[in-house]
């Protein structure tokens, strides 16, 4: 048996090995996405029944052996468990722990992930902003970590910072008019721009601190959906879930 680790993490899916067994993925801060089998946490009375299933976030040791980690202990400091009595948030929920587990590897930092992770779940549990709106934020900042983010602080095309009044998703970021020209491209007027530049650079402390009107979510919902639709091949399980909402 090799020897033992503490990492902090969240479990990101857990899935059945065996009789009795669990093989999990943990996204840590020390050792990115990991996969670590849990030896009796489907027993009844194990005290991994809980802490081998998704949303549980806490510190984990775990024996590093040649070919596998496996968890010797657990202790979970949020379980996320409000989750589990609203359908819709559960389901966004999913979702975002799989869109982490797409876009981290193995003895990477995962800090910044994990924490993005982490205060989106939490964001899930408040009443404001709307899930919708979560949902954007988050596939957004993602973006940002994976450095596959949008411009939208100038145009694309000639760098000039005022008058963004266009978004075009096949040159990845804002134009100005007078770039427009033969160009397909989405209205946004400042209000949008604002939003968009503050889901990019805000903290995470205030990234969710904030509500959109009607007509300014339509149009960041539609910005953010078409650049994904376009940049991301992947596709989730649980992403039809949403929707089928």
């Amino acid at each position: 048996m090799g020897q033992t680790i503490g990492l902090t993490g969240m479990v990101l899916s857990a899935m059945p090995v065996g009789e009795y067994d669990k093989r999990i993925q943990l996204l840590t801060r020390e050792r990115g996405r990991i996969a670590a089998f849990v030896r009796g946490a489907r027993r009844p009375n194990s005290a991994f029944l809980a802490a081998a299933s998704p949303f549980a976030f806490g510190r984990f040791e775990l024996f590093e052996g040649r070919s596998s980690y496996n968890v010797a202990k657990a202790d979970i400091s949020n379980y996320f468990r409000e989750l589990a009595g609203d359908f819709d948030a559960a389901a966004y929920g999913f979702y975002f722990l799989e869109v982490a587990a797409y876009y981290t590897q193995e003895n990477m930092d995962g800090t910044e992930f994990l924490n993005l992770l982490y205060v989106t779940l939490r964001a899930l549990l408040k009443p404001v902003p709307d899930n919708r709106l979560v949902r954007r934020i988050y596939e957004l900042r993602v973006l940002v970590l994976s450095g596959e983010y949008p411009e939208v602080f100038s145009c694309v095309k000639c760098r000039r910072r005022e008058e963004l009044h266009y978004f075009s998703v096949m040159r990845h970021g804002a134009l100005c008019p007078a770039c427009l020209k033969g160009e397909y491209a989405v209205p946004m007027d400042a209000s949008v721009r604002y939003a968009l530049q503050y889901m990019i650079t805000a903290p995470l402390e205030k990234l969710y601190a904030f509500t959109l009107t009607a007509p300014v979510f339509s149009c960041v919902d539609e910005i953010v959906s078409q650049y994904i639709r376009r940049y991301r091949e992947h596709t989730f399980k649980s992403e039809e879930m949403l929707l089928s909402m």
